[in-house]
């Protein structure tokens, strides 16, 4: 039997498929699961690599230079140069002078990239909004704790 070192205490592996035997953490650990393979199959429906919509993505929330976005994407800059004259290419994104220094660049999401991340993503959203809409406040503050705190369990391997 493997041991795992957390920080303050010493667990075996029985012990920690033991304390994921919980509904609830069955629950999160399938939501995982399903959220990754997501990603993959959205991706293929729109002909995209999984990186090149990670940072469609990216882009949604915020231009970004190249190395900021090759830092997000986990990849080298020349990897995310080629990323971005795909994704150029396609129409999805475009280099722009950057606002505040014009020697940088900006990459930013077009039109058209919008519309290829939302019109597979949005039935996700539509039924996710709706879900949420469900929920009483006090539901909704017990889902937001727990889920803040396992954001924060996750980020502890990150």
């Amino acid at each position: 039997m493997r041991e795992i070192q957390p920080e303050q205490e010493r667990l075996t592996t029985d012990d920690v498929e033991g304390a994921m035997g919980t509904s609830t953490l069955r629950l999160l650990r399938g939501l995982l699961d399903v959220a990754q393979q997501s990603g993959v199959a959205v991706a293929r429906k729109a002909s995209l690599t999984h990186t090149e919509l990670s940072a469609l993505e990216q882009l949604t929330r915020a231009d970004h230079g190249p190395g900021e976005l090759a830092r997000h994407l986990g990849v080298t800059s020349a990897a995310a140069s080629g990323i971005v004259d795909r994704l150029v290419a396609r129409g999805h994104v475009e280099r722009r002078p950057h606002e505040a220094d014009r020697r940088r660049t900006q990459v930013a999401l077009t039109d058209s990239g919008r519309a290829e991340v939302l019109g597979h993503l949005m039935p996700m959203f539509t039924a996710l909004d709706e879900l949420d809409r469900s929920l009483t406040p006090d539901e909704r503050a017990v889902v937001d704790r727990y889920l803040a705190g396992a954001i924060d369990a996750i980020t502890r391997v990150l």
